[in-house]
């Protein structure tokens, strides 16, 4: 839906705040309701509910410099109570339907990059020491001021790279897409299915439920997401009862032996914040810091912008609304991440998935965040969702966060072209980040060509100087001799 149409229709239909729930979180006055913000926190849930297993296995199965690892009961009940204090302090601090846990790359770079050179607790440290310091940039405003010196076209296409990386994020979760292995020495990086062609009842799953989705949709059924997420999940513990399947991927959608699971909070305050000084060089602990600020901070803007835009609650010069205080939750969940031993947390793009169900406000946190307390204890019960059920809602929200492109300028190259490679680069490269550093140079390096460097803003100079760092760490690191 575009920003126009969710405009037109929240004019149209915004009655008076009825109670006091109603007017803290503005649910009315934005357009939505009590029943849409409910469906959108619960559809966000599922779309993000896989972190619960997911975040246990990268961060578990890894080992620090003395060959420790981390307890997969204590990660998973880390990662849920992290994901549920964050994203419902989100949801009443910055009212917007934007859920927190821990976030994918991040873990992997703590758990393969960081953990083998120190202890856990040192590598956690520096989880906590990022997240102070991202704090530090938004009390200071500078995290603020970056957001707003971004045109508006920029923005608009950060948006729609978002799009397209969530619909590829579901492809490939669902298994409609994989990766060809390097060995086989192919041009071609992805494949249809595991082997080119589409196998097994579990993509079958995906594949109606993608159907299923966009029909709801077109026929503007309430709840659309929300509708097949549940269909497609009681669909496969059918065939899972019935068929030989070797594996549905990190979830298995069957009905656990156990419903209650005893959570394990084993895990809670193991970090030293400077003991990471001790076990390498500071250039080494400087360098793997500004890599941490650098993907957190950027994706997180990604993020939020692109939510943001998808709800149509941006202001006319493009501005998220109560921006200072989602920026501060944000750092103070990788804060609480590094804490809690779950790796940092941040804002989650599966939130679309909320929003595409009709959330508008912080109210859908709620609903998200309360599940995931609830997943403490009901583990076993909320995680039988497969990703084949929850996927489709990927790439329906895909479809539409994609539809802002039709506001991009394509013909003044000066944007178009900057506008372009924010888009393509977000899901060829599997980054937000690496999405908007692209986007950014180029916008510089164009501007600066026509003669017109004066426009632009100084602090789009400095983040695209640090995004050339960024992309250059390796020789950099060499030259250092950090590596």
């Amino acid at each position: 839906m575009s920003r126009t149409q969710q405009v037109a229709d929240r004019s149209s239909a915004v009655p008076p705040a009825g109670n006091s729930v109603d007017r803290f979180f503005r649910i009315s006055e934005r357009g939505s309701t009590f029943g849409r913000e409910i469906r959108g926190g619960l559809a966000t849930f599922f779309t993000m509910a896989y972190i619960l297993v997911l975040n246990p296995i990268i961060l578990g199965s890894a080992k620090d410099k003395f060959g420790h690892q981390l307890d997969t009961v204590q990660l998973t009940t880390a990662t849920a109570l992290v994901a549920a204090v964050m994203t419902i302090i989100m949801g009443v601090g910055g009212n917007l339907p934007l859920a927190l846990a821990a976030g994918l790359g991040l873990n992997a770079v703590v758990a393969f990059q960081i953990a083998p050179l120190m202890s856990w607790d040192d590598a956690m440290g520096l989880i906590v020491l990022e997240g102070l310091l991202i704090c530090v940039l938004v009390v200071t405003g500078l995290r603020e001021a970056v957001m707003h010196a971004i045109p508006q076209a920029l923005k608009q296409a950060i948006s729609v790279g978002i799009g397209l990386f969530i619909a590829f994020i579901g492809f490939v979760d669902a298994g409609f897409v994989s990766r060809i292995p390097d060995i086989a020495h192919t041009t071609v990086p992805v494949q249809l299915g595991g082997t080119g062609t589409l196998t097994g009842w579990p993509v079958l799953v995906f594949c109606l439920g993608v159907l299923l989705t966009i029909g709801l949709l077109a026929r503007k059924v309430k709840g659309a997401i929300l509708i097949s997420i549940v269909t497609m999940t009681v669909l496969a513990i059918v065939i899972d009862s019935i068929a030989d399947i070797k594996s549905w991927g990190l979830t298995t959608p069957k009905l656990p032996d156990d419903v209650v699971a005893s959570p394990d909070f084993g895990l809670l305050g193991h970090f030293s914040l400077f003991g990471a000084f001790g076990e390498t060089s500071v250039i080494t602990v400087v360098l793997l810091v500004f890599t941490l600020i650098l993907s957190d901070f950027f994706d997180t803007m990604g993020t939020v912008v692109g939510i943001s835009a998808e709800a149509g609650l941006l202001d006319e010069a493009g501005r998220v609304p109560n921006l200072g205080r989602v920026l501060l939750i944000d750092g103070a969940a990788a804060v609480a991440g590094g804490a809690a031993s779950s790796s940092s947390a941040t804002s989650y793009i599966e939130s679309a998935a909320g929003v595409g169900e009709g959330a508008r406000t912080g109210f859908s946190n709620l609903v998200t965040g309360g599940l995931f307390g609830l997943a403490l204890f009901l583990t076993p019960l909320l995680t039988i969702v497969p990703l084949q059920a929850a996927a489709p809602a990927l790439v329906a929200v895909g479809f539409l966060m994609m539809t802002q492109v039709k506001n991009i300028d394509w013909d003044r190259y000066e944007i178009a072209i900057p506008a372009f490679l924010t888009i393509a680069v977000m899901p060829f490269t599997y980054s937000i980040t690496n999405g908007i550093g692209a986007g950014f140079l180029a916008y510089v390096v164009i501007k600066t060509v026509l003669g017109k460097a004066r426009e632009i803003h100084w602090l789009l100079w400095g983040a695209s100087v640090l995004f050339l760092v960024y992309f250059a760490i390796d020789p950099i690191e060499q030259i250092l001799g950090a590596k």
